[in-house]
């Protein structure tokens, strides 16, 4: 059978209006970074966060269900229950998130804030996760506080300093998009640079 070359240049554009860059991945967690172009779309299936660099307009369609449409902001943080479906941007601007699947069967245990610094905003908690807004001014530093192991998203990035409890000193820059994995600690941060910062933090259980 011989496909013309229209059909090609056709599937090319589809393809290249999703892209999804895997940027980390461990036994607990698969973390993405994604970007939808004017009516790309993708699949979804797994447990997972999403959180938004960028607002705009999506539809997601559920396998065997009807379209939803919303409107996100940046900042936004999304959970996702394990379901099929698609997404797909109805916007007309580019779309960039960052998604973090869920890779275990969760725990059914309540953590709360425990351990957190209490300038920080607990957003939601289920059996896969505990997730958390983070900001932290220019200049200034937080209260000593523990974190778990986590997926780190930076929403805007800043030059960091952690103080550890038996005085040591470790940088902890962050880029703004970045997408990495922070493993759990005791420390002070503080925001040694110019810009704020502004993490979501996202600790699977």
């Amino acid at each position: 059978m011989r496909i013309s070359a229209a059909i090609l240049v056709c599937f090319a554009i589809v393809a290249s209006a999703a892209v999804q860059t895997e940027k980390l991945r461990n036994e607990r967690v698969a973390a993405f970074d994604c970007k939808l172009e004017p009516g790309g779309a993708m699949t979804i299936k797994d447990p997972s966060v999403t959180v938004f660099f960028q607002g705009g307009s999506l539809e997601i369609t559920p396998q065997g269900g009807k379209p939803q449409k919303f409107t996100v902001k940046p900042g936004d943080t999304v959970f996702r229950p394990a379901q099929a479906g698609v997404v797909k941007n109805t916007g007309a601007s580019e779309i960039h998130f960052a998604r973090v699947d869920f890779l275990g069967a969760g725990a059914p245990e309540t953590w709360g804030t425990t351990g957190l610094s209490p300038n920080y905003k607990l957003l939601f908690e289920n059996s896969y996760t505990r997730v958390y807004d983070i900001r932290i001014p220019a200049g200034t530093k937080e209260p000593q506080h523990t974190h778990k192991n986590r997926v780190v998203v930076c929403l805007s990035g800043a030059q960091l300093k952690h103080l550890m409890p038996d005085g040591r000193e470790e940088p902890s820059t962050l880029q703004t998009g970045e997408i990495t994995w922070r493993l759990g600690a005791t420390h002070i941060g503080q925001n040694l640079g110019a810009t704020d910062l502004w993490v979501i933090a996202i600790e699977p259980k």
